[in-house]
């Protein structure tokens, strides 16, 4: 399918070729890694500065809803910003806000998680890493178009919004099936 606007024709990566969808892949797989190794610079300067402490403090002091809220409107906000903008500098600037939003959203949770357990947040980290080698060697061995997740991907991300704000309103905890859940939902968003 081909796309056109204002004299430009789009073809999705979907239906290039595969040389063009593998080059596609690694330089989308690049900018993941380059926006990971971001965001982890800059939790690491959160948590040894006291500009950590004091986000922390300010974003603590808001419902967890709000905050979700926050996280499901930046990466909203992003993701528009990346397809409607031609000009990559501004997709770059788009990407790198994004970064410094989720490093901002995710500091209470991480935060938390390094007062809770000794350790978490790096095996934590581990396991993400083993995570993310597994989905990119399944995706650079098969080779395959996974867009086709997408209609499950939103019905399953509703799911998940419907029982967190559940879980908020009536007051119980979602647990670990629900965790390892959105994992599977996580990496199935990265395929």
């Amino acid at each position: 399918m081909e796309y056109t606007n204002a004299a430009l024709t789009y073809q999705t990566v979907a239906e290039a070729d595969v040389d063009t969808r593998a080059t596609f892949l690694k330089r989308t797989y690049l900018h993941l890694l380059g926006a990971i190794g971001a965001f982890t610079a800059i939790e690491v300067y959160f948590f040894t500065s006291p500009v950590g402490a004091k986000l922390v403090q300010g974003l603590l002091s808001l419902p967890w809803l709000a905050i979700l809220g926050g996280f499901i409107l930046v990466a909203w906000l992003a993701s528009h910003v990346a397809h409607v903008a031609r000009s990559k500098p501004v997709q770059y600037l788009a990407l790198a806000a994004f970064v410094v939003a989720e490093a901002i959203i995710f500091l209470p949770l991480l935060t938390y998680a390094a007062v809770a357990g000794k350790g978490l947040i790096e095996s934590a980290a581990w396991v993400t890493i083993a995570g993310f080698i597994a989905l990119t060697a399944i995706v650079f061995y098969t080779r395959k178009d996974f867009s086709f997740l997408r209609g499950i991907l939103l019905w399953g991300g509703i799911v998940a919004l419907g029982a967190i704000v559940a879980s908020v309103i009536f007051n119980f905890e979602l647990g670990v099936f629900f965790s390892i859940a959105m994992i599977a939902y996580a990496g199935g968003a990265i395929l």
